[in-house]
Parts: C-alpha cells; sequence; structure tokens
C-alpha cells in the first residue's frame, strides 16, 4: 500500500476533477503490476496495473488507495475489470465517498468471491486525496494557506516590502503547490502592492485559476493578470453589482464573480459556495494578511503551510493573519502540526487549525 502511495502521487494536479489512485497487484510475494491513474479521462490505476499484470493477475492480491469505482464515466468500472482479470483479494485505503461509488465497488467484488479489506494507511490515503474528499461531500473546495516569512513572523517589513523573504528552494515548492491546485486566491491589497503574476514558473505544470477578493473593485486596470490572455483566467470576487463598474474589467476578459456582503465587503462563507458551484476543489490562498484573517476567523481554512526563514524584522513588520481578539491564551487558536522539514535554507511547516475561539 505505501508504494501505491508513492505510484498516486504521480498523479497530483493531473487527474482533475478525478482523485489520484495508485494500484499494485502482488502475486507469490512479487509485484507483478502497478500503475496510477495519469490524467482525467485515462485509464484508471487498476487499469494501468492489471495490463502490466497480464495472467499474472488471476489469483493475486490487489492493493490501490481508493475504493475500485463501480460506475461507468469516462471509463468503464475498475470493479468489473477486477472481476473478470480474476484476483484474489482487493485491499483498499479507503471507501470512495463518491455517491455514485460509496460502497458500490467493494460491494461488487464481494458479490463476486473477491475478498476484500478496506482502511489500510486510511489516513495517508485520505491526504493525498483531501480536496477531492472534502469537495465530494461538502460541494466547497480544500483551502491551504501559505506564507513566507521571518524568523519572528513578519511577511513583509513595515513598508510592505517582502521580496524575497523565502529561499529559491521554497519558491519552487510554492509553485508546486500552485500547479497542483485548482485555483489561487489573493487579496486586492496584495495585487496592488505587489502586482503578482499568480503563474506556475519554476516547475513543470498548469496555471491556476486566478481569484482577486476585491469587495469595492479597486484593482487597477494595468495589472499583469488583466493583460492579454491572463485576463481569461482570472476571477474578480466583489459586492459591487453596478454593470458599469464592471464593464472595465468584462472587457479585458476577466470574470466578475458578485457575492453576497458581509459587513460591506465580501461574504467569504458565500465566495467558498460559488467557487465551489464552478468546480474547484483546492484553493491555494496566498495572503494578503486581512484576506489570511478573515478566512481563518470564520474557520474556512483547511491547512497552512508556513515557510520560516532565518531573518529578523522587528515588531514593525506585518502578521501573517490581521486578527483581533485574542486578548489571552485561552482566545489563540490553536494548530495541530502535521509535517516539519527543511526546504533550503528554510522551515516548512504544515499545520492544520483546530477550533477557532477568537470573541465575536
Amino acid at each position: 500500500m505505501r508504494h501505491a502511495l508513492t505510484l498516486a502521487k504521480k498523479g497530483i494536479g493531473k487527474t482533475y476533477p478525478n482523485p489520484a489512485v495508485g494500484c499494485v497487484i502482488v502475486k507469490n510475494g512479487l509485484i507483478v503490476g502497478e500503475g496510477w491513474h495519469k490524467r482525467s479521462g485515462g485509464h484508471h490505476a487498476e487499469v494501468h496495473a492489471l495490463a502490466m499484470a497480464g495472467d499474472g493477475a488471476r489469483g493475486a492480491d490487489v492493493y490501490v488507495t481508493l475504493e475500485p469505482c463501480s460506475h461507468t464515466g469516462k471509463t468503464p468500472p475498475c470493479s468489473e475489470a477486477l472481476i473478470r482479470a480474476g484476483v484474489k483479494r482487493v485491499v483498499s485505503g479507503l471507501s470512495d465517498p463518491n455517491p455514485q461509488v460509496n460502497g458500490g465497488g467493494l460491494r461488487a467484488l464481494q458479490q463476486a468471491g473477491i475478498e476484500t479489506l478496506c482502511g489500510v494507511l486510511e489516513e495517508e490515503c485520505r491526504y493525498i486525496n483531501r480536496s477531492f474528499l472534502k469537495f465530494i461531500t461538502t460541494g466547497l473546495p480544500y483551502v491551504t494557506y501559505k506564507c513566507a516569512m521571518t524568523m519572528d513572523g513578519k511577511i513583509a517589513c513595515v513598508t510592505g516590502e517582502s521580496n524575497w523573504i523565502s529561499c529559491e528552494a521554497s519558491r519552487k515548492v510554492v509553485h508546486r503547490m500552485r500547479a497542483d491546485s485548482n485555483a489561487i486566491m489573493v487579496g486586492v491589497d496584495t495585487i496592488i502592492a505587489d502586482n503578482p503574476l499568480l503563474t506556475v514558473r519554476h516547475v513543470k505544470g498548469r496555471d491556476p485559476l486566478r481569484i482577486i477578493v476585491d469587495s469595492h473593485l479597486r484593482t487597477p486596470e494595468s495589472i499583469a493578470v488583466l493583460g492579454g490572455r491572463m485576463a481569461e483566467g482570472t476571477v474578480i470576487a466583489t459586492i459591487e453589482t453596478d454593470p458599469k463598474a464592471h464593464a472595465r474589467y468584462l472587457k479585458s476578459g476577466a470574470t466578475l464573480l458578485v457575492c453576497n456582503p458581509d459587513d460591506n465587503k465580501v461574504d467569504l462563507h458565500d465566495l467558498w459556495s460559488k467557487l465551489g458551484e464552478r468546480g474547484i476543489q483546492s484553493l491555494l490562498l496566498e495572503g494578503g494578511s486581512r484576506l489570511a484573517g478573515e478566512a481563518l476567523r470564520h474557520g474556512l481554512i483547511d491547512e497552512c503551510v508556513f515557510f520560516y526563514a532565518p531573518k529578523v524584522v522587528g515588531s514593525d513588520g506585518f502578521s501573517p493573519f490581521a486578527i483581533t481578539g485574542a486578548t489571552d491564551m485561552a482566545h489563540s487558536i490553536p494548530f495541530q502540526i502535521l509535517n516539519v522539514r527543511r526546504v533550503g535554507t528554510d522551515i516548512m511547516v504544515t499545520a492544520r487549525p483546530e477550533n477557532i475561539c477568537l470573541p465575536a
């Protein structure tokens, strides 16, 4: 199953809207077939593994990171392919909550006399498809907030200057995160201050959809993401309803997404729902601090990735979350540390926010 997980990770960012899945076929203690889902619309992991195993699949054990599908989509059901191949046992990492599957694949195998086992390395299998699993069960995107900061927790100097806090190796990791995400989001203040491209450059991969949260349409028409074809992949979320205010952005090719207001700014709950309706499964939130603070305060961030650089700028710098109200530790926001590793000269910390207990 660990080898199947390694295979599955090769498909992350390439299989949308499908999950990333790996499969290993074992007979007499030897791997006779393996495969992973390489792209949406292509063969699933089980089919690739069966093709490699050939006749060796008969009477073999199959290890797959997600329950084999039991419905016909762009490809035939994998459960039927396994039955036809005559495998002896199927071990899955977790069941597929997709209503079109939801245990149907395992039941089909059992009814055909194939032994099944579910839940092996479940947490690891769940994590690699966390965006798909959240989306398929809630209709909302899985949101990851990333930021680079100094050792004293500042994302910029008092002047707002932040290039470059993190090292080149960290920036490469961030661009991989972009390539693996359906959409990337920043606030209008970040757009005005930095004029970022929000594209994938340091690694191979597709550019994500670019989303600017701009409640009152302060985005300059001259910014990079509204130039040429880039505008077609840019969405501006706003509460402004005046068609005349929309026109100057629409003519560039950008899309306007009108959201419900919340205290005279974009209601992030409504924005998240609208992104889910557009099929966005994974959202990379890159700032700024006010947008990140609002998202954290409302419990809308699923995971954070912090890149700590060996630098200090002092108390005048900007914090990653512009939030107030934590007057004592009882009102602090606890995090669960998921992973800590060194990236170049930086320390990368992946953490999950837990219960939000700030005063309203």
